[in-house]
Formats: structure tokens, C-alpha cells, sequence
């Protein structure tokens, strides 16, 4: 924000008041700035430099070596996965990570139960960390395998060798 074109017109020739509307400029904007990192601080979707506290405060170790994007997924799913585990809540915690639907298929019979992915094609990017959330949040007795959604020969037929060839093996499953 520039503070001089808040004034008169008048005011736009005097050397002291423009240098004086600069320097205040300067610090409203800084403040603005810092306001806004402040506020980014306190949502878990923009946190930076805190995220070892919310790390702490849910009792997921802080491991600073790993990027932002996988520290925060962590969180968030350790929030949604507070109390009991139920299937809902293994359904949520993963969405969080795949950013797409999820189904839980059980297996009582072999005490597992296996996590597919409906809602997005390919392997989610942070699957590390959603395979840590969950041998978290799940009973200790039960297994768990993931599924995945790819793309078959069918669901790309339609595509000419030109097309196809823009993409790798793994892109075109995952298209």
C-alpha cells in the first residue's frame, strides 16, 4: 500500500511528506505481511514454521527432514483420526491423503481389511506417511493392504500412438 495516494493531491509535491508516507508505507506493509504469516500459522493447510508444535501437540514425531506437504497430511489425518477407529475414520484419513474418494473393504475372517482407492487413478504421492497414520489409528491385531485404481487397455483406446506417446507407461495408467 502506498500511504501518499491516500492524501490530498496537495501533499503529492512535498518532498518530507512523501518521504515520510514512504517510510510509514514500508511499515504498514510489513505489518500486513507479518499479520498474514501469523494467520497462516494458525491453520494447520498453511502452517510453516509451527508445524513441529502440531506435530508435538498430536504425538506425531517431528521429523523436519520431510516436506511441508507430508508433515501436514500427517496432521491432518492424525486430527480426523482422534478417538476410536472405525471404519469411517480410516475411509477419512486416507481421503485425506489421496485427495479423492476411498473405500475400506473388511476382512473379518482374516482380521485385515484392505484400503482401495476409487476417487483418483495411480498411487496417491504420500503413501509413507498415510501407511504410518495408519499402523496409528488402526487396532493393533488387524492387517491392511492398499488397492489401487490404474487405467486398462479399454479405458485409453480411444487414444491415437500420438497422443499416447506424450505420456509414459505409468502416465497412461494414471490418466
Amino acid at each position: 500500500m502506498d500511504l501518499i495516494q491516500l492524501l490530498p493531491s496537495q501533499f503529492a509535491e512535498n518532498e518530507k511528506m512523501i518521504k515520510l508516507q514512504g517510510i510509514l508505507s514500508n511499515n504498514v506493509n510489513s505489518l500486513a505481511a507479518d499479520m498474514g504469516e501469523t494467520i497462516d500459522q494458525c491453520f494447520v493447510s498453511t502452517a510453516t514454521n509451527v508445524l513441529s508444535r502440531y506435530e508435538k501437540l498430536y504425538g506425531i514425531e517431528v521429523d523436519v527432514s520431510k516436506s511441508n506437504l507430508f508433515r501436514r497430511e500427517r496432521i491432518k489425518a492424525k486430527i480426523r483420526g482422534v478417538g476410536t477407529a472405525t471404519k469411517n475414520m480410516i475411509i477419512d484419513t486416507a481421503a485425506a491423503y489421496s485427495n479423492g474418494e476411498v473405500a475400506v473393504i473388511e476382512d473379518a475372517a482374516n482380521n485385515s481389511f484392505t484400503i482401495k482407492f476409487v476417487g483418483t487413478k495411480g498411487i496417491p504421492l504420500n503413501m509413507d506417511g498415510l501407511t504410518l497414520t495408519i499402523n496409528e489409528i488402526k487396532p493393533a491385531h488387524l492387517a491392511f493392504t492398499f488397492e489401487y485404481v490404474f487405467n486398462t487397455w479399454n479405458d485409453i483406446r480411444g487414444m491415437t500412438w500420438n497422443e499416447a506417446n506424450a505420456y509414459t507407461w505409468e502416465g497412461l495408467r494414471a490418466k
